[in-house]
């Protein structure tokens, strides 16, 4: 397997998706994220300039889960932006992108499951919880979240050029699917044992989390109601957690269906929706999540608004 199987595949992506006008899903694409772009930045800002919502851990973790969003949002449109069109776009930009779409996106998930942790901490040891996760700790967790996201991307990215050599050819496409493709093709069980160790542990770590924190709490009575505010949130944050999970099993997928010297049209379409939509949803709809459970970031957005209109009203008058 050399270069040229990469520059193959992707023309052959790139000829599939340009017959059947694939490239109208650009359109999802800039919707959501132009939707999730409206409030991202605003909450975000409203969570590190207020220093009630400053000192939370949970807010901390949020805002860094917003932050890792807007920059994997911005990176998709690019990459999919380019890809719709067909632009060449030089290998070291490609593999900049495909790291840094893969760095952002692990950032948000252990982001995500650390904001499940730190609930099961309040929830276990609420008199410790300020000693045990405070805001200091918080923001240090934070920058290993980072530094534990970028060691996967950049490990593959070494394995990459070191296993298939340097290569300054540009392709039609640019994607991280079949980069992987062709590692994989070298090192059969090295590319998935990353995917698996990663997820597996997450998901563990979150349903362990979860079942002893009804546990620890069936006994206050707060599961009694049907709608209770615990069922609900309990619901809206296990959706939440699927969709983020979900586009890495779909991606686990893609990776099977891409076949040795030819793309399927359905692994085409799949990977089309995964990126275009799938990977979007979760994070257009975690900003209004927050905003309506968390009366504390609803009231500083609305007094943040709020004030900006009464200044436009006074300077108006």
């Amino acid at each position: 397997m050399t270069q040229s199987f990469i520059f193959n595949v992707s023309v052959d992506w790139y000829n599939k998706a340009e017959s059947r006008h694939m490239e109208l899903f650009l359109i999802p694409t800039v919707l959501l994220t132009s939707v999730t772009m409206l409030v991202n930045p605003v909450l975000s800002l409203c969570i590190l300039c207020f220093p009630t919502l400053r000192q939370e851990t949970r807010y901390l973790l949020l805002a860094n889960m917003l932050f890792a969003d807007m920059l994997f949002l911005t990176i998709n449109l690019a990459m999919v932006s380019c890809n719709s069109v067909g632009l060449h776009m030089p290998n070291s930009l490609c593999e900049f992108m495909m790291v840094s779409m893969v760095m952002t996106y692990s950032t948000s998930v252990l982001t995500i499951t650390l904001m499940v942790v730190d609930t099961y901490v309040a929830v276990r040891w609420p008199l410790r919880y300020k000693e045990i996760l405070p805001p200091s700790r918080a923001r240090k967790i934070i920058m290993s979240l980072w530094v534990m996201a970028a060691v996967c991307p950049v490990s593959l990215l070494v394995m990459f050029e070191t296993v298939m050599g340097s290569d300054d050819q540009s392709r039609p496409v640019c994607l991280m699917l079949i980069a992987l493709h062709s590692l994989e093709q070298k090192m059969n069980a090295g590319v998935h044992l990353y995917f698996i160790i990663a997820i597996s542990l997450c998901t563990v770590l979150i349903v362990y989390c979860y079942i002893h924190l009804y546990f620890i709490t069936k006994t206050s009575g707060i599961w009694r109601s049907r709608y209770s505010r615990a069922r609900i949130t309990l619901l809206a944050h296990t959706l939440l957690l699927m969709m983020y999970f979900v586009p890495t099993l779909v991606f686990a997928v893609e990776l099977a269906l891409l076949k040795e010297q030819s793309v399927d049209i359905v692994g085409v379409w799949i990977n089309l929706v995964n990126m275009c939509v799938l990977m979007l949803l979760p994070r257009c709809c975690t900003p209004y999540l927050y905003i309506l459970r968390y009366h504390e970031i609803y009231e500083t957005v609305q007094q943040v608004f709020w004030k900006k209109r009464h200044q436009s009203q006074r300077s108006a008058a």
